[in-house]
């Protein structure tokens, strides 16, 4: 597997990226360590391709500019190098070594493959060479170089040749390629087995997750039909606090004093939100506040709620085998998490009849239980709910619904990501009642948009809305929050005027 580019990246006149010998169809063969496999044959006349060389000068040797784009003569190169590779090492030896191990064995027998082949080489030009390598056997592949980055949010790949970033809330295209769809769809199935859980032309939707929680999503051919699409949503390795939050501009000071005490008071609580909008991301936030003693169950369609309370279960779904059985649905977690004696219940994200068994639960003494959807405002989050429930084929009069809804949701937190890229909180909004068959609501906290600035960043600010006592005073009393909440009210007030 390697990755190519689809245009040559070389001017006329330039030193080439790596050179080889003269020598090179006469290489002598490669030496083995103990324990390998029988030395690498050399590649037929037909099968050898020697590497053009450019006129250079003894001193001016060939150097790797860092981060330059690969030429085709760096492809051509790598493809020999891993051929010969594949020859020479022992695969059930590679297995049973750790990754550190791992890269210095194959380290090894590169260096005495490109010993043995005679080809001129800088100790960078062979560093990149290696790393690229093991990135291939080990890893994956053209994707490494993008998943040690800390600063993308998303890696979107649009077949072998088209991949894209979010970087600071903005897409934009790399120069990273895949050698051809059947090398992307082989990175696919690599990510995805690690959990279980397959991809292939009868199965051709898949959801999985990465070691570090981040989310893939892959759909395949026939379905993708130029070629497989991977996508990850990143998450990043250093995990955002309400405080990072408040320096982003995310929330308001005051706004995450409130939602601090929403997390620690066992409010019930909804985040809705678009995609990409930062649900996960402050649902982690408000799970900080959980108390250590509590038992906490999480539900996920792919694991990725990073909690840090020690008495947590996490569990995830299951698609079904291939024969069409053994599958685990939302549903199903959410109503075995009641026999598991819990004191909240997170379910990832609400999509369907799960819903219903989410309300329950919060109904029926699993106070402080959490959740996304995905929706436009608070209002919108109230009819999808409802919609979800009537979708699992309850037939409950829509009055019955809504005074369920009503009992179980006590605030819902809207987050959102506008025009310019960036993430807000958009609403801390409390569920009051019902007036007749409408929900009522009210508003702790909104965002106002007043305009953008000279580079098209979105100007806004966060204010109170005056409500001095919210529905979920005396359950902060009961927690001994009510001055605190008391004083982070005044204060918000006092900011908005």
């Amino acid at each position: 597997m390697f990755g190519k580019r689809s245009q040559p990246s070389e001017t006329p006149g330039e030193v080439p990226l790596l050179q080889r010998a003269a020598s090179v169809n006469a290489a002598a063969g490669v030496p083995i360590a103990a324990g390998k496999a029988s030395p690498p044959k050399e590649p037929n006349a037909r099968s050898r391709a020697v590497v053009p060389t450019a006129p250079r000068t003894p001193d001016a040797p060939a150097v790797m500019r860092p981060q330059a784009p690969k030429s085709d003569e760096y492809y051509l190169l790598k493809t020999q190098v891993f051929a010969a590779l594949i020859e020479a090492i022992d695969v059930s030896q590679l297995a049973k070594m750790d990754v550190i191990q791992a890269r210095d064995a194959i380290g090894e027998i590169v260096t005495d493959i490109v010993t043995a082949k005679k080809i001129v080489m800088s100790i960078s030009e062979q560093d990149d060479l290696l790393r690229d390598i093991c990135n291939d056997v080990l890893g994956y592949g053209p994707l490494e170089s993008l998943l040690a980055r800390d600063d993308i949010a998303d890696i979107m790949v649009n077949g072998a040749d088209t991949v894209y970033i979010e970087v600071g809330g903005k897409v934009q295209r790399t120069d990273i390629h895949f050698r051809d769809n059947a090398q992307l769809l082989h990175i696919c199935q690599r990510i995805v087995s690690q959990v279980g859980r397959r991809v292939d032309e009868s199965s051709p939707i898949c959801d999985a997750r990465l070691a570090d929680g981040s989310r893939v999503n892959v759909i395949a051919f026939p379905l993708a039909i130029d070629g497989p699409s991977l996508t990850i949503r990143k998450f990043k390795k250093d995990k955002l606090t309400l405080d990072q939050l408040v320096k982003f501009g995310a929330i308001s000071r005051e706004g995450a004093e409130i939602l601090q005490i929403i997390g620690r008071v066992r409010c019930n609580v909804l985040i809705s939100g678009g995609t990409g909008s930062g649900k996960t991301t402050l649902l982690n936030c408000l799970t900080a506040y959980i108390e250590p003693d509590e038992r906490v169950i999480t539900c996920e369609d792919a694991a990725e709620l990073q909690l840090q309370q020690p008495h947590v279960v996490r569990l995830e779904t299951r698609p079904p085998n291939l024969e069409g059985e053994g599958q685990v649905t939302m549903r199903d977690l959410v109503k075995n998490c009641l026999r598991m004696r819990p004191e909240r219940i997170i379910v990832g994200e609400v999509r369907g009849p799960e819903a219903f068994d989410l309300l329950q639960a919060m109904n029926t003494g699993h106070d402080g239980s959490m959740g996304t959807l995905h929706s436009n405002s608070p209002r919108e989050a109230l009819s999808r709910l409802e919609s979800m429930i009537t979708m699992g084929g309850y037939s409950l009069p829509s009055k019955t619904i809504r005074e369920m809804i009503v009992s179980s949701i006590d605030v819902i937190i809207q987050a959102a990501r506008l025009r310019d890229g960036s993430r807000r909180i958009t609403h801390i909004t409390e569920v009051l009642g019902l007036e007749g068959d409408v929900v009522t609501t009210q508003d702790l906290f909104i965002y106002d948009m007043l305009g953008e600035d000279a580079q098209g960043n979105v100007i806004g600010q966060h204010r109170s809305t005056g409500v001095g006592r919210p529905r979920f005073w005396d359950r902060a009393r009961y927690y001994g929050e009510e001055k605190r909440l008391a004083a982070a009210l005044d204060a918000a007030e006092k900011v908005a005027m």
